[in-house]
């Protein structure tokens, strides 16, 4: 009966740590995510100045490249340019896209929106600049706050499961 017990603790310790680490996780992946759309949306001005290629192939080429969370909202933008606007597509795929993004992350993305596919390139290509530069500074405090919380999940959810440990010992 003992050793039941003792494996019971020690698979609670092991759930206790994977769970801090997974809640750490979700601010580093947020960080990545963010640095990845900067680059996308470093890419998608460059395509826009040297090839003026249309903005759905643009997209498709983009998710095609970064195969992951944000390659996942480009494709879907893609996607739904076939029947909507670009602006209203883009819209669209960054509040349902399945990513790390918080509210504020998402509605300096959705500022690109107004002038997408609207305006002539240089209009185009200054918003997206100024995107950037938001998304910068939500890189800035997404860092500090992985910094802060990525700490702290991974060693305050063990310590409370040890706590339970303890307590039930």
């Amino acid at each position: 009966m003992q050793i039941v017990k003792y494996i019971l603790f020690i698979m609670l310790f092991f759930a206790s740590l994977s769970i801090g680490t997974l809640m750490s996780k979700k601010y580093v992946d947020r960080v990545h995510e963010l640095k990845d759309m900067k680059n996308a949306l470093n890419m998608f001005k460059s395509k826009i100045k040297f090839t003026y290629e249309p903005i759905g192939e643009i997209f498709l080429e983009i998710a095609n490249t970064l195969k992951n969370n944000i390659g996942h909202i480009f494709e879907e933008a893609n996607n739904r340019m076939k029947v909507q606007s670009a602006g209203l597509a883009w819209e669209e795929a960054i509040e349902h896209g399945e990513n790390n993004l918080v509210k504020e992350d998402k509605q300096i993305l959705k500022m690109l929106s107004k002038l997408l596919g609207q305006t002539d390139v240089e209009g185009q290509i200054s918003q997206i600049e100024i995107t950037e530069q938001f998304l910068e500074k939500q890189i800035n405090l997404a860092e500090i706050e992985r910094e802060k919380n990525e700490k702290l999940y991974k060693k305050l959810v063990p310590t409370i499961g040890l706590a339970v440990i303890v307590i039930l010992f």
